[in-house]
């Protein structure tokens, strides 16, 4: 039987939570070699190495350790690091996940030297070019050549940008790997005795995205707006964050517990149990859909519109007031039936990607 060699590129909190699940389908197969590339884009122990061992993955057979830096300056370390190793490793195709600089140095790096590249949540758009990941989703679709989408809206993205050779819509990986790990969140994690709070007694907050931290007056707008809610607010703060808030003198509200960042297990823990969720990750955002928490989103659009349509979330960016409205309009929501089994969007994934590099659709 022939062998494949996949490479897998992460460099973030949410790559890291779905290569998992990925990585470990990998191994039900008797034909494939995992070797897995961390970029070093999150490299905060809270939010990089804890994972690999809470998660039970592989450990990165590299680590590009390119650390914090402009866009510019972290994609080109990337792309640099990646052309080595890819020469090196001489892989039959790459993986990349989401949305992040790592993704589009993945995808650029293993387009170069013509390696087979594969895109699992493909499709998804915010139409709000100046953010960031909205380009690096465009790029790196328009170079990949398997398109893994998570939703029939994704599919309908591709489609209306002339994107159809290569494109599945699968299970969804992230929730299949939610649904087993919130299990493991309910009986094991101890996060809320740790902070002293109770179910539903907190809100939920999290920002990193760089037009609200790299903003300071925006990112003050909402430090404030948190300070005036009703109820204290948990603030696992991201290492932009904090930085800002320190560098800017930006103070804390006397409700606003801040934390470090925490482990996946205890992340579901606080999101399962909060009152709510105010976020700009798409991922949280997503999160919070699935285990059925209201979420307000601290931007003007989102990739996940699905999560809109539903009623679960709420677009409000950074006015105080939308926020609150968004909250109290929230709180009405209550939970539907628990989440099903997870499903066995990894190992399709893998079929499908097998077939395509034996030469078969």
């Amino acid at each position: 039987m022939k062998r494949y060699k996949i490479l897998h590129v992460v460099g973030a909190r949410p790559q890291f939570v779905k290569m998992a699940l990925v990585a470990e389908a990998a191994k039900t197969f008797g034909c494939l070699e995992t070797v897995i590339v961390h970029t070093g884009q999150h490299y905060d122990r809270n939010m990089s190495d804890v994972f690999f061992s809470e998660l039970k993955m592989p450990r990165p057979g590299y680590n590009l350790g390119v650390g914090s830096g402009s866009h510019a300056v972290q994609i080109s370390k990337m792309i640099d690091g990646l052309g080595r190793i890819l020469v090196k490793e001489r892989p039959d195709a790459v993986f990349v996940y989401g949305d992040t600089n790592s993704t589009l140095a993945g995808a650029i790096a293993a387009t170069k030297v013509g390696v087979k590249l594969v895109h699992v949540e493909a499709g998804l758009r915010s139409f709000n070019r100046s953010m960031p990941e909205e380009i690096n989703r465009i790029m790196t679709d328009s170079v990949s050549d398997i398109l893994f989408c998570p939703t029939r809206t994704a599919v309908d993205n591709l489609r209306a940008e002339g994107v159809s050779k290569g494109v599945f819509r699968v299970e969804d990986v992230m929730l299949d790997m939610l649904i087993r790990y919130s299990r493991i969140a309910e009986k094991k994690s101890k996060i809320l005795i740790t902070l002293g709070r109770k179910r539903v007694d907190y809100y939920l907050a999290t920002v990193h995205r760089s037009y609200n931290t790299d903003d300071p007056k925006r990112l003050r707008g909402l430090i404030k707006t948190f300070g005036l809610l009703d109820k204290p607010v948990i603030f696992p703060m991201h290492p932009r964050t904090k930085k800002v808030l320190r560098d800017n003198k930006i103070a804390l509200g006397r409700n606003i517990i801040a934390v470090a960042p925490v482990p996946y297990v205890d992340m579901l823990s606080l999101e399962m149990n909060a009152a709510a969720i105010l976020t700009d990750s798409g991922g949280v955002q997503k999160e919070a859909f699935f285990l059925k928490v209201p979420c307000v989103t601290l931007r003007e659009e989102t990739e996940w519109v699905e999560t809109v349509r539903s009623g679960w979330n709420i677009l409000a960016g950074v006015d105080e007031g939308k926020i609150k409205r968004a909250l109290s309009k929230l709180a009405k929501k209550r939970k539907s039936k628990a989440m099903k089994k997870p499903g066995s969007s990894a190992k399709k994934m893998l079929a499908i990607t097998i077939s395509n590099l034996r030469g078969k659709r």
